[in-house]
């Protein structure tokens, strides 16, 4: 930076313009998505699989209309990259099963066999193994319509729902998303439905083998676990099967009492879309209440938006307004913004009548434990989070309980509720507390990645700083929530087990956020909120790892490739979420170095004219390695937090240039 920019730059700062600025037109871009009822809620991308299921189950059920299907095709051609392929995120490689289920839907959109585009995604899906390579649950949708043998898929008998919660592989072994989507596959599975796709897709099969059927080492368990699934087949065969029709059932019984007030299951697409199918193939009429409920709450899924060629339609696979609502008052308190403010009171409204006060899955590993979490989205009473109910919690610190009617009330619940939710090794997952099982990794179907919920570095983080600032933040509150030694006792647990994760270059594993960074930017606060120094050990090498990691312009970035391949961690272009997180960490420590300052001057030059930021790249994550989400709220909650505590802590002597200008040109 030339001396002149330098000097032009300090004069703006000394003014306390550009911060203060940018948090204004922030806040105001943020008040402004606020729904009317008082929350928040961004989109969720994710990856056209949605949208090519989607396309599948209405053709599968006879309800796919012409528009449906004119609008959806549109969606799934603009995201096709140049090379004939589909990524599972944006600038991502090239993902094979993703790349079928896109093709199979433009097909069934009419596309010919013989355009450029169709041409080179075969191309791609040929030379990386075919149909055969693709994942189980591609398959399970192509065997759907004739173009896959059931008898050459992975069985998943129905009988599962019988073991009890203390036998191996039972149920509520497998993470809650995995779970529900299980049971729904089973009756599906076991039914082997098929319907007419109207063409054949036999030109991407290459006559290779699955994954799951190569033989494995012998006396491994993998290969202990393919014998299973051979007796399994063979089991299958018989024409007399004792119990088969009451575990059937029971699956449904399973399934349609978990259904939501929303019509879905869990909030999101895998078990809403089997849980349909299930139900239909089970007798259940389209114009059934649960089936109409379930076909009708997915348009409320459903995004339409004008394209070059006329309306396009995606479907979103989860939605996040619980999520989104507690990450934007805690951004706009950190930006001073008066707890007082309607935004800020219709938000806290709006939270506390989202609270979740009845028994859901969590209940079969804590039993008598009181409900008092949060979920994610707006109806999925059956499965509250940790995460989400730790954030509400930070949310809902500085507020007036006096004028919140039930406040403390909810806080004291919600507390409860989480600490009872530790698992036994002292850490926290997202929805189940001991959820460690690796049985269900083994079996041959689990090929899709995270099928359970271990405790996480950045769950267990935010945790732990939600006690130490709630609970454990001074005599007044330690009163009111009631705390006794077990609370204090929670959070020590919880900061050894972040101790114990932290990584042999000091960073942490970011679960359900890209990656490295976002497990720094989460673990820090929180071990600092819990009493740690800037100057302890595990404090100075996570900040050192942050410091080797910040990008030339000033952010911070991670590609998701990440969680794949290690030589990624830390790496990839500069995003204001990532950016957001990384500053977090050193906010927490009071850093005053020059990777503070130039990633707030990266967030201030990066801002929009109207007060949001642009963030294409995906820095969300669903299962690491396979399915990714862009937070459309992150790109804007985050910087306004990140300022907002850079501000406060900064004053009036913002980007540290009030003794001197080295600073940035060391940067």
């Amino acid at each position: 930076m030339s001396t002149t920019e330098t000097t032009e730059l300090a004069g703006s700062v000394q003014a306390r313009r550009p911060v203060d600025e940018a948090l204004d037109a922030a806040c105001q871009y943020l008040i402004g998505r606020q729904n009317k009822v008082g929350f928040f809620k961004g989109e969720l991308r994710t990856n056209v699989t949605m949208d090519a299921e989607d396309l599948l189950l209405r053709h599968f059920l006879g309800i796919l209309t012409p528009d449906q299907l004119a609008e959806a095709a549109r969606w799934i051609r603009s995201q096709q990259r140049a090379d004939g392929t589909w990524s599972n995120f944006e600038g991502g490689t090239p993902d094979l099963s993703t790349t079928v289920e896109a093709y199979v839907a433009l097909r069934l959109a009419g596309d010919s066999v013989d355009s450029v585009a169709l041409t080179r995604a075969r191309n791609y899906i040929r030379a990386n193994g075919g149909l055969e390579a693709s994942r189980v649950f591609t398959r399970i949708w192509l065997a759907l319509f004739g173009e896959w043998s059931w008898d050459e898929l992975p069985v998943i008998p129905p009988e599962l729902i019988r073991l009890r919660p203390n036998m191996p592989l039972n149920i509520y072994d497998w993470g809650c998303w995995a779970r529900q989507t299980i049971v729904a596959l089973a009756v599906v599975a076991t039914l082997r439905p098929r319907r007419d796709l109207g063409f054949s897709v036999s030109e991407l099969r290459t006559g290779g083998i699955p994954s799951e059927q190569i033989p494995a080492r012998r006396w491994s368990v993998p290969r202990g676990f393919q014998l299973l699934d051979k007796m399994l087949h063979r089991y299958e065969r018989l024409p007399f099967k004792p119990g088969r029709q009451a575990s059937l059932r029971r699956c449904l019984e399973w399934v349609l009492a978990r259904q939501e007030a929303d019509g879905g299951w869990g909030g999101i697409q895998p078990p809403w879309v089997y849980s349909i199918l299930a139900l239909h193939l089970m007798g259940y009429p389209l114009d059934h209440p649960s089936m109409r409920a379930a076909i009708e709450g997915l348009e409320g899924f459903l995004i339409r938006e004008p394209g070059p060629d006329g309306t396009v339609r995606r479907l979103e696979a989860c939605q996040s307004p619980v999520w989104d609502t507690c990450l934007a008052v805690i951004a706009l308190l950190d930006a001073d913004l008066d707890p007082d403010h309607p935004a800020v009171q219709s938000a806290a409204q709006w939270l506390l009548a989202e609270q979740i006060t009845v028994d859901g899955d969590w209940s079969v590993r804590r039993p008598g434990l009181i409900s008092g979490g949060w979920a994610f989205e707006f109806a999925n009473d059956k499965y509250p989070d940790i995460d989400d109910t730790a954030e509400v919690l930070l949310a809902l610190r500085s507020l007036d309980a006096s004028a919140l009617t039930g406040l403390q009330a909810a806080r004291s619940r919600a507390v409860e509720w989480v600490i009872g939710m530790q698992s036994a090794d002292g850490g926290w997952a997202a929805f189940d507390a001991d959820n460690t099982s690796n049985l269900p990794l083994r079996l041959p179907f689990s090929d899709f990645g995270a099928v359970v919920d271990p405790p996480s570095a950045d769950v267990t983080a935010h945790v732990v700083e939600m006690l130490a600032k709630t609970v454990l933040a001074g005599p007044s509150t330690l009163r009111a929530l009631g705390v006794n030694a077990d609370h204090q006792v929670a959070l020590q647990r919880g900061v050894d087990w972040l101790l114990s994760a932290q990584e042999a270059d000091g960073s942490w594993f970011g679960r359900w956020g890209a990656n490295y960074v976002y497990g720094v930017g989460a673990v820090v606060p929180a071990l600092i909120a819990a009493g740690l120094g800037a100057e302890d050990r595990p404090i100075r090498r996570a900040i050192q790892w942050l410091r080797e990691h910040q990008n030339p312009d000033g952010g911070w970035g991670e590609d998701l490739r990440s969680y794949q391949d290690r030589s990624w961690s830390g790496r990839g272009a500069s995003t204001p979420s990532q950016t957001a997180w990384a500053l977090l960490a050193l906010d927490a420590v009071a850093d005053d170095s020059p990777a503070i300052h130039s990633g707030v001057r990266y967030l201030l030059q990066n801002q929009q004219a109207d007060g949001g930021w642009p963030e294409d790249l995906y820095t969300g994550t669903g299962f690491p390695g396979y399915f990714y989400i862009n937070y459309e709220m992150y790109r804007h909650v985050f910087p306004i937090s990140a300022l907002g505590r850079y501000r406060r802590r900064f004053g009036d002597s913002q980007l540290g240039l009030e003794g001197g200008q080295d600073r940035w040109s060391a940067t």
